[in-house]
């Protein structure tokens, strides 16, 4: 009788331990795919915002040089190639363009990124060097207004979709500190575990049979 008593214990033990021993390996699991999560969060960060970033300031560089050279701002520059010049520049951009256009984009970013391409290759794509100055009158005034105009828009875009990596960074990182703390609790989940699970184990195997009953039943 007192083995079998022993047994049904030892029978529920162990079925204890098998349970404790299917939580860890489902917390582990949770875990993994935890730090999956982090690691393609802060991948999104570097790639589609740090990235993306970089790419907007090559643009605006792109962008100021275009207006320099539209504005005429250095009247010891020799203006003969300026057209060549400005669309070397506006490939340059659009070529940035493409790259970001690869990213992962949000609804605002696409609207604000075909707005901005729109703008370099209908409004500011200049056919002729007569368009920007004439040889009597000197620099065509009201075109390059005209210009500095779409300019002056194109860089509202820039600024804005500037600010959205800002914004969405923010998002990333917030994700990425909720998915850290969640590990953090599961760790002590872990840890608790454990615990339990060496205390049943201490009670089925260095315990004396007197001693545990009642212990474990």
């Amino acid at each position: 009788m007192q083995n079998s008593g022993l047994k049904r214990r030892k029978i529920r033990a162990l079925f204890i331990i098998s349970i404790l021993l299917l939580l860890i390996y489902a917390k582990n699991l949770i875990e993994r795919q935890s730090f999956q999560s982090i690691s393609g969060t802060f991948t999104e960060v570097y790639n589609d915002r740090l990235v993306v970033e970089g790419y907007i300031f090559q643009i605006s560089e792109h962008l100021f040089q275009i207006q320099k050279l539209v504005d005429h701002c250095n009247l010891d520059y020799d203006y003969s190639k300026v057209v060549d010049e400005i669309e070397g520049h506006e490939n340059q951009i659009l070529t940035l363009v493409e790259d970001f256009e690869a990213t992962n984009l949000t609804t605002q970013e696409d609207e604000y990124l075909r707005d901005f391409k729109k703008i370099i290759v209908n409004d500011l794509t200049i056919k002729s060097y007569d368009l920007l100055y004439d040889e009597e009158e000197g620099v065509n005034v009201d075109q390059v207004k005209l210009y500095d105009q779409k300019i002056s828009q194109a860089r509202g875009d820039l600024e804005n979709l500037s600010t959205i990596q800002m914004q969405e960074g923010e998002k990333l990182i917030s994700k990425a500190k909720r998915l850290i703390n969640r590990s953090q609790i599961w760790a002590q989940f872990e840890v608790a575990l454990l615990i339990i699970l060496i205390i049943v184990m201490f009670l089925l195997v260095f315990r004396k049979s007197e001693d545990t009953k009642g212990i474990i039943s």
